[in-house]
Order: C-alpha cells, then structure tokens, then sequence
C-alpha cells in the first residue's frame, strides 16, 4: 500500500538533489534517504521501477562531487542496487554511466564500498542486453586492479571476479591481457577457494581465456604459485557436492584439454581420476 508513496518519495527526493546539485551535504542526505527506501523495498521483495530521471540524477552528483569519497561511496551503492532490473541497466547505458564508475574506482582504489559496488554496476551492466563493447574494454584493466587491491577481500574479490567473467564473455579482453589475467584469475581461487561464486566464476573467466589463447592455458599449468590443475582437483573436493561450481571446472576442463602440452601435464596429474569421480558422483546422486 505504501508502494506509491515511496515512488512520489523518491521523486521529490531527486529532484531537490537535482534543483541543489552544488550542496553537499543536501546530496549526502538524499542518498542515504534513498537508500533507507531502497533497502526497504527490497526486504519487501518489491521492485522499484526508478526511471532514467533518478538515475541520470545519481550520476550527476557523482559527476559534480567526484572527489568526495562519502557521496560517491553512498552514490555508487545506490546504482548496485538499481542495476539489478533490465530497464535500470538500459538507463545506466543510456547516462554514459561507466566512466563515471572507472574513474571513481581508479581514485579511490583503497575503499573497499565503492570497488564492490562500481564492479557490481559493471557486471550488470555487461551481462545487460545492450552493451557497448568498446566502453567495456576499459573496464578490463579497472577491475583487474581492483582484484590486484583487494585479493584478500573475499567479497570484493568475488564482485571484481564476476565482473571480469562477464567482460571476458563480452569478447572485451585484449591479446596482452590474457596472461597476466590468467594468474591473477588462479591467486583469487587459490585465496578463496571456499567460495562457491568466486569458484564458479573464476573457472568460466579461465574457460574464455583458454578458449582464446593457449598462452593462458600454459600459464594455468605453470602458474607462479603452483600447478593450477592442482588448485582446480583440490577446489573440486571442496565444492564437489555443488553441481555449478563442478560444472564450471568441467566446462574449464574441457577448454584445457584442446592443447596437447596441457592434455599431457593433466594426464600426468591423474586429472581423469577426478573426472571420473565426478561422473560416478553426479550419476548416482
């Protein structure tokens, strides 16, 4: 019943943000109202259809204040939560938003809020049906860092992780990336193995890795920090019960065994041992 009021609400709310852009402290409040209303409309279960004028409003405060780093990280979580509907995707798009989220991720790269919640955006945004291919290439080199940053933070690092999934889908990672992506893919596993999400989606990020590069595909067996195949039979006991995260080492596996040296290195390491188990282990479950 309260559900038109919270929209009249968070109308208002926008346009005395938009009406005193210049005022700081009016723009604080105003996100954080924003976000007490989101956050309840969610508990809810109810989706706030925001419209382009709410959000375009959001990122001109980012735009205005973006050396603040209180109201980007309130502005930024605001556009996380908004970027879970289609038509809130399609405006972020429509706004020019990602700029906006990689400069404020590159300075502010300590702070832990905004890396998750620009990364978060920036998933949602590639995963979205309309997506520039060009602006989301520079998006490659942002997360990446924001992955180098924050490695121990299982939750950045699962939201950094995701998102680099979703631009590697995109066909947004270039030829020099694929290295340096690939090790730093295998230091998020091996740090947070336990994690069925960051498991599921490091594996796929690999998969289109190695799907483009057999540079990526030797790296993953001679890894710096030990075998990958080794890390990838030891996360599969972990999760073996998880038909996701296991299909997504299968699917990893199966882009590893088109190049001979790697099929041999698997071969030597008793991989088809772990296949088998698997296979035995889904059929009688």
């Amino acid at each position: 019943a309260a559900f038109p009021y919270l929209l009249t609400l968070t109308e208002l709310i926008t346009c005395a943000m938009r009406t005193h852009l210049g005022s700081l402290q009016l723009q604080a409040d105003g996100c954080r109202l924003l976000l007490e209303i989101l956050s309840q409309a969610l508990e809810q279960d109810v989706v706030m259809p925001l419209g382009e004028a709410v959000i375009s409003s959001l990122v001109e405060t980012m735009r205005k204040h973006s050396e603040n780093e209180e109201l980007i990280s309130l502005a930024s979580r605001l556009l996380m939560m908004m970027a879970t509907s289609d038509l809130a995707a399609e405006n972020l798009w429509k706004v020019g938003v990602i700029p906006d989220l990689l400069s404020a991720v590159r300075t502010f790269l300590p702070n832990q809020e905004i890396c998750l919640s620009c990364c978060g955006v920036l998933w949602s945004l590639a995963v979205s049906e309309n997506t520039e291919q060009t602006l989301l290439k520079g998006a490659v080199p942002v997360t990446s860092a924001v992955l180098q940053e924050h490695l121990q933070d299982g939750a950045v690092a699962e939201t950094a992780c995701s998102a680099l999934w979703a631009l590697s889908l995109q066909g947004c990672l270039s030829e020099d990336e694929f290295e340096p992506l690939t090790v730093l893919l295998l230091d998020a596993l091996r740090e947070h193995s336990g994690r069925a999400v960051l498991v599921k989606s490091v594996c796929l990020a690999l998969a289109s890795l190695l799907r483009l590069s057999e540079i990526a595909a030797l790296r993953l067996v001679t890894d710096p920090g030990g075998s990958g195949i080794h890390l990838l039979k030891a996360t599969s006991h972990l999760h073996f019960h998880d038909p996701q995260v296991v299909g997504s080492i299968c699917m990893l596996m199966k882009e590893m065994v088109q190049y001979d040296d790697v099929l041999l290195e698997m071969l030597a390491l008793n991989m088809e041992e772990l296949l088998s188990d698997i296979q035995s282990h889904f059929a009688s479950s």
